[in-house]
């Protein structure tokens, strides 16, 4: 319990924790553990005439009084509880009761569609207990009184999926109609805290699911299971102090969960805002500064990071990293050195492979138009199309012939980053038709679904499937696979307008996409750079994997306390 509460605010850090926290609360609480300094500064409140056997008494005294007023049917007695059936280990002073020792339970009415209407008394659905902005259908004739609820109702939902349907509630709406598949709860007794066995209820949910009837996805718990679960019974003033305990740590569960929430829009707020200056700078060295001095600060979810690479392959195909480099090395960028004349060696290249049959020969393709160009490029650099600097190969064999090669399929290459998963050979994958062969020093793009952007650089031979273009790069293969990966890439390469289920790019459409070509020195420095920053978003992610394991492992420790010290 002391573990619990030293780090409450450390485990609400992460909002998903909130209902966890909830839960573990609820059980520390059926279990006594919230209350054992309130029980040793009431002990008068404990015994005697308080105390729970007395009240156990009552209970079965104010039951043995319905049946005689034949308010309530007399029903095969339940059985009684043996120690070894009990839960946990509950307080000396409390004692155990079963929920139909408890109270009586009515299900609600099985209402037809035809007699649904738009006025009348509200039916009451499950819907409506789990959202109170849920929409109500009416009724508008006869009820029995078990089918009538109104405020103040215990009821007790025991059909539908589990985690979203089952749980006890009590009505705070206004008067209405009850639906099926909710019993309406009335206690044997009066001065029982509803309060406590809707919080006692609900913490012993798993064990009525796990008891549950149906098929997947949808259940049911039987009015039997119902009426022998198996419930601490506290005193009455107990009851009351465990329920307000309980109620004011939920409320700062809450408050802490809400003040999370707004932390991570704030955080949100900032990286967006940081990154979208730090893509628009002229001066990106000093945006970069003051993005890096709140890296741990802000850069808590790896959705963050993920943001932060992207833009960080944007500034690198936009030729902002190496602004500073041109500056200091304008040899590298002039004459000989510039784009321009990269591209005609590569030409000169491509002409000869062509001659010697090593590659096809390609159709010629259109011009570049200004409404193509995604922004300005800097000094030294141009634009070409993604045939000019690339060749995309097919070459197909017999795979019988390469059994134990490396096989290469989109699964197996994560999803916007290059990075490759681990793979089998063509016997493991048990391949049957033919497939394309990859040499080392080639990129592996995946034309099904291009939105999901998979490509992987190799080094070494192998087989990709039919759904993978091999492409040779006539620039620095480094550089295109950074462009590759890029935005600006991605953009060119998925087609807004598409309807087809699985979209494809084929060949003519990739060859068609522009690409901003560096002088090669630059392109080198591109990839150094950008090894380098994305070494540091790993480190990012590494830091965020083990914050989140480290609270889980508190979480996990709570959860021991909680169960362990029975």
């Amino acid at each position: 319990m002391k573990h619990l509460l030293q780090h409450f605010k450390t485990l609400t850090k992460h909002p998903q924790n909130a209902e966890e926290l909830k839960g573990l609360i609820l059980q520390l609480a059926i279990q006594g553990k919230l209350t054992e300094n309130w029980r040793a500064c009431h002990p008068e409140l404990l015994s005697g005439s308080n105390s729970a056997s007395k009240l156990l008494e009552r209970i079965k005294e104010e039951k043995e009084v319905l049946i005689a007023q034949k308010k309530i049917k007399k029903e095969k007695p339940l059985d009684p509880i043996p120690k070894e059936d009990a839960p946990f280990e509950r307080p000396s002073n409390w004692e155990w009761i079963r929920l139909g020792d408890l109270m009586a339970m009515y299900n609600g009415r099985a209402f037809k569609k035809h007699e649904w209407s738009t006025e009348g008394i509200p039916i009451i659905r499950i819907q409506n207990l789990n959202k109170k902005d849920a929409p109500f259908n009416y009724f508008e004739g006869e009820l029995l009184d078990k089918h009538k609820i109104n405020k103040g109702t215990f009821l007790i939902s025991w059909s539908g999926t589990p985690g979203t349907s089952f749980g006890a509630f009590i009505w705070d709406g206004i008067d209405g109609a009850l639906n099926q598949h909710i019993n309406k709860c009335v206690f044997h007794y009066e001065g029982i805290n509803k309060e406590f066995f809707k919080k006692a209820i609900n913490s012993r949910l798993y064990r009525l699911i796990e008891q549950a009837q149906g098929g997947v996805g949808l259940k049911h718990v039987t009015k039997g299971i119902l009426n022998n679960l198996i419930l601490p019974l506290p005193p009455l003033e107990e009851q009351k102090a465990i329920v307000a305990i309980v109620n004011e740590l939920f409320a700062e569960v809450e408050q802490l969960e809400d003040a999370t929430k707004t932390s991570s829009q704030l955080k949100e707020y900032f990286v967006t805002s940081a990154l979208q200056r730090l893509a628009q700078a002229d001066n990106v060295n000093e945006e970069w500064q003051f993005l890096q001095s709140h890296f741990t600060e802000f850069f808590t979810e790896k959705e963050n990071v993920k943001q932060l690479r992207e833009t960080l392959l944007q500034l690198a195909v936009q030729g902002k990293l190496t602004a500073k480099w041109r500056s200091r090395h304008p040899e590298l960028i002039e004459g000989q050195n510039h784009a321009s004349e990269l591209l005609n060696r590569i030409q000169t290249e491509k002409q000869q492979l062509i001659a010697k049959k090593k590659i096809k020969k390609e159709k010629p393709l259109p011009l570049i138009e200004d409404n193509e160009k995604p922004y300005d490029l800097p000094k030294g650099w141009v634009w070409c199309r993604f045939q000019d600097c690339a060749n995309i190969a097919s070459n197909l064999v017999k795979p019988h012939l390469y059994l134990d090669l490396p096989h290469i399929a989109p699964d197996v290459i994560e999803k916007g980053n290059g990075k490759l998963l681990d793979y089998r050979t063509i016997r493991e994958d048990a391949v049957k038709s033919s497939k394309h062969y990859f040499f080392a020093g080639q990129i592996i793009y995946s034309k099904i679904r291009p939105n999901l952007n998979k490509l992987v650089e190799v080094d070494f031979e192998g087989l990709c499937s039919a759904d993978m273009y091999p492409i040779d790069s006539f620039v620095y293969r480094s550089y295109l696979f950074t462009y590759m990966l890029s935005k600006v890439f991605l953009k060119q390469s998925v087609k807004s307008d598409t309807r087809v289920a699985m979209p494809k790019i084929n060949q003519a459409e990739l060859s068609m996409i522009v690409v901003p070509v560096p002088p090669l020195e630059e392109q080198k420095t591109i990839v150094e750079k950008v090894n380098s920053l994305m070494a540091l978003c790993d480190s990012l992610e590494e830091h965020i994997d083990n914050s989140q394991t480290q609270i889980e492992q508190l979480m996990q420790s709570c959860l021991r306390e909680v169960f362990e010290m029975n």
